[in-house]
């Protein structure tokens, strides 16, 4: 006869929250990982995957990291919401790079920029609230709404439009459950920009429909061709008790694995943010943040040498990708992506192989060009791919005369 005091063990499948088990995982960290993966086993991959600086940090800013290691006072824990020095300066850096004035208090620190997504749509969205997402779009936005229990509704704007959508085209997914706005310009994955015009635009329908922004502005300082950032947080003040930028050092200053990012908002959204990350995280490792003390407070010399280097593989990139017959990259005016419109290719046939979806080509670029890509189908529709320009110029030119012979031999 059984215990009737006895519990039935869990399955794999169900000792696995809902919530957890539901959640993709991240598909450009696959690709890269898969990358390095393939190269370790000896393979000449090329990865287009990762949107990461191929550059070294700044010596001045690993200096500063190495003269914190000195003070033991670094050892210790500091504020949960980051220290105040830093505060400050990300404080002033947002006036001066964005034109948006707040207070230290606004702001807090946090492990990367994408503890910053999380925490932003943990702290604003209920159960049930939907949030406008722009699409193309980073692939963690969407599994960071719904962990918060929120509603991606995801609005596609095509390469037509350069990747960017209107008042028009998200007043048709308004409904009475619509709580934010997701902006990200520069844009990753496909690199456009918003003009000033655009951004007031957006700025003034959020506002009269009363929506909260969430603006990730991680790319500001990479903008090309004379367009200047602007941020719809000093551009919109009508939206200052409403909007929320998230920011860090990782792609500015080649600051990838140093995890130090921010989020700014209204005092209550920053000190409810500050409750949940004191149970989270709590403070940002310190020697990192006096890392991005210095990025934040030194001289941006280097910073405008890797953005020259930029816009050279972004000429390049887009120049070879137009030159294969069925793909379609529109000039990317920010960031470091091209997004290439693969559409045309699908259905072809490649060495007795024919690929119906951008993951499928994808799959075959890698294998048989060796050369990694990310599908559309993490962003947004199936069709597309985002390749990184953040690689080395040998790669770059390599990789693209891999994808010219490959792609163009498509029956």
């Amino acid at each position: 006869m059984s215990d009737p005091t006895s519990k039935t063990a869990p399955t794999t499948s169900s000792r696995i929250s809902r919530r957890i088990g539901a959640i993709a995982p991240s598909a450009t960290l696959a690709v890269d990982f898969k990358a390095k993966e393939l190269k370790a086993a000896g393979e000449p991959v090329i990865g287009f995957g990762a949107g990461e600086p191929d550059f070294p940090t700044p010596d001045y800013i690993v200096e500063a990291a190495a003269q914190a290691l000195k003070n033991p006072a670094n050892f210790r824990y500091s504020a949960g919401s980051g220290l105040p020095e830093l505060r400050q300066a990300i404080a002033d850096v947002t006036a001066r790079d964005s034109g948006w004035s707040v207070d230290p208090s606004q702001v807090i620190v946090t492990n990367g920029g994408k503890q910053a997504v999380y925490q932003a749509f943990q702290t604003v969205v209920d159960d049930g609230d939907e949030v406008l997402l722009p699409s193309p779009y980073w692939t963690t936005y969407p599994e960071a709404i719904r962990l918060a229990g929120g509603v991606p509704v995801e609005v596609f704007a095509g390469p037509e439009r350069g990747y960017k959508v209107n008042p028009e085209m998200l007043e048709e997914h308004v409904t009475e459950r619509t709580k934010v706005l997701l902006l990200c310009s520069p844009s990753n994955p496909t690199g456009s920009v918003f003009t000033a015009e655009e951004i007031k635009a957006l700025g003034a329908w959020a506002a009269a429909k009363g929506l909260m922004v969430i603006t990730d502005e991680i790319y500001q300082h990479l903008v090309y061709d004379g367009l200047e950032f602007t941020s719809i947080a000093g551009a919109c003040p009508e939206l200052a008790e409403n909007v929320i930028v998230l920011n860090g050092v990782a792609k500015t200053y080649a600051m990838t694995g140093w995890r130090v990012g921010w989020m700014i908002g209204p005092k209550d959204v920053i000190k409810a943010a500050g409750n949940l990350q004191s149970h989270l995280s709590s403070n940002v490792n310190n020697i990192a943040q006096r890392a991005a003390l210095a990025a934040l407070t030194g001289p941006m010399d280097q910073v405008g040498k890797m953005k020259e280097a930029f816009d050279r593989r972004r000429r390049k990139i887009v120049d070879g990708l137009n030159a294969i017959e069925g793909v379609e990259v529109p000039t990317p005016q920010g960031a470091f992506y091209a997004y290439a419109d693969v559409r045309n290719l699908l259905g072809k046939e490649f060495g007795g192989v024919t690929p119906q979806t951008s993951a499928e080509l994808a799959e075959l670029v890698l294998n048989q060009a060796k050369v990694a890509v990310v599908p559309g189908e993490a962003f947004g529709p199936s069709g597309y791919f985002r390749l990184s320009y953040a690689l080395g110029d040998d790669d770059l030119a390599e990789g693209i005369e891999r994808l010219q012979k490959f792609l163009g031999s498509a029956k």
